[in-house]
């Protein structure tokens, strides 16, 4: 009996040290990103110099005028990631890390669980190289959003959840239209592959995040053949007005089927492939 009350305050000690180690860590990275915030702040707020008389050379501002018409940047695209790495706390501390020089704005763990590590209205480091349409600067324009997932797996159904749950959140908040919530791999073909294949974008475009195909071109009773593409088709000219980049065409292709094909990624177009592009083409017109 003496054994265990002794053994008592010392398992208590230990299960508090333990959770203020981790409180701590997380509050010494949360305490320099306040002042990283606030530092950028104090930036927003500075007065730009004028100049002090005819031979001020070193000052490009005669006066300063203060105007009230001004308002935030808002977000305009969601780009949506998958880790490929293989726990949510192992990404977390990927993107607390300053020499990994990568972040995101979201990170949603295989329960479901949503973790925000960066402001919306903050630039964050996800997209990186890339192009969607004529935006060539994604990182200035866009939400990330990450999915702990190592790349090569399903995501499960309470990420899903919690995913279609923050991007209707954010859809109603910044107005991003139907068509601009878009993967890694959509705006850096031949440079990235995430979400992976087995990303349900179906499932988000029924919850109206992004376009869809009509199924009646998968049905049973599709006779392709009664279905001729116009002769004016170009399907490099479709996936560049969907927003692709075509400057290598070969990946434009690999992205466009790793998103809406799911099958013979490394393939030329198909006939149904082309299909499936012209009535995708039409909805982005």
């Amino acid at each position: 009996m003496r054994v265990q009350r002794l053994l008592v305050p010392v398992l208590l000690l230990t299960q508090t040290l333990l959770f203020s180690c981790t409180r701590d860590s997380y509050f010494l990275n949360n305490k320099a990103h306040e002042k990283q915030v606030k530092d950028r702040i104090q930036s927003l707020l500075e007065i730009p110099s004028t100049k002090q008389s005819n031979t001020d050379s070193l000052t490009i501002n005669d006066q300063w005028i203060g105007t009230t018409n001004f308002s935030i940047r808002r977000p305009n695209f969601v780009v949506i990631h998958h880790t490929a790495q293989e726990s949510l706390d192992q990404t977390i501390t990927t993107f607390t890390l300053t020499r990994t020089q990568v972040s995101s704005h979201y990170v949603i763990g295989r329960d479901g669980t949503i973790v925000q590590m960066l402001n919306d209205y903050l630039r964050s480091w996800h997209a990186g190289r890339g192009k969607w349409g004529n935006d060539t600067d994604l990182n200035s324009s866009s939400i990330g959003i990450e999915l702990d997932n190592n790349g090569s797996e399903y995501f499960s159904e309470q990420q899903i959840e919690s995913l279609l749950l923050l991007l209707g959140r954010l859809k109603e908040k910044y107005n991003i239209p139907t068509a601009n919530f878009i993967g890694h791999s959509d705006l850096a073909p031949g440079r990235k592959v995430d979400p992976n294949v087995y990303f349900p974008w179906k499932r988000l475009a029924d919850a109206g995040f992004g376009f869809w195909y009509d199924e009646e071109l998968m049905s049973p009773g599709f006779e392709q053949s009664k279905h001729p593409l116009p002769e004016n088709f170009n399907a490099m000219d479709a996936l560049r007005i969907i927003g692709y980049d075509i400057s290598d065409p070969e990946a434009a292709i690999l992205s466009f089927k790793l998103h809406f094909i799911k099958r013979d990624v490394d393939k030329d177009l198909s006939y149904l492939d082309q299909l499936i592009l012209y009535n995708l083409y039409k909805k982005y017109l």
